[in-house]
């Protein structure tokens, strides 16, 4: 009994080693169903006198269509409760908001995020990590263009991802 449960283990360690957790099982390609999307996000925040303002730009370059993502903006500071936020986006926290993109076709068209938020207070800086969280299962094998973090100064300056 000890002995194939040592034999489990060492088989689950060598898939989680050679897929990685959350890698991309299921492509197309490695023989297994499912689609692939490349999600990217880019875009940028500025901060002033505890104005947060958010510009995010969703795109798929394919090679398969996403019927939706969604995307978790995560700030390092907490942020004013009681703003309205633009239609498809929710709070998901004092620090975070999560917004879906809506369908991303796999030529690359935009979709546009711009949210109007405000900090608690008036930090001289914050840390801004936008990720997407949910892209309908499908393989991303470039996350790299999905997950990013930026400081950002309160300078006004818009801080670029």
């Amino acid at each position: 009994m000890v002995a194939m449960c040592r034999a489990l283990l060492v088989v689950s360690v060598a898939v989680a080693t050679v897929v990685g957790v959350g890698g991309a099982a299921g492509a197309v390609g490695d023989g297994m169903a499912g689609p692939e999307a490349d999600v990217a996000h880019h875009g940028h925040v500025t901060l002033w006198d505890g104005r947060l303002d958010v510009v995010l730009l969703s795109e798929n370059h394919g090679p398969s269509g996403l019927d939706d993502t969604t995307v978790r903006l995560a700030f390092s500071v907490p942020l004013a409760a009681g703003h309205a936020l633009p239609a498809g986006c929710v709070w998901g926290g004092e620090r975070e908001v999560l917004c879906s993109t809506g369908p991303l076709r796999a030529d690359g068209t935009r979709h546009e995020t711009a949210l109007s938020l405000r900090t608690a207070g008036a930090p001289q800086e914050l840390t801004a990590r936008v990720a997407t969280v949910w892209n309908g299962g499908a393989a991303d094998r470039n996350p790299a263009d999905n997950d990013h973090r930026v400081l950002v100064l309160a300078t006004g300056d818009p801080y670029v991802f």
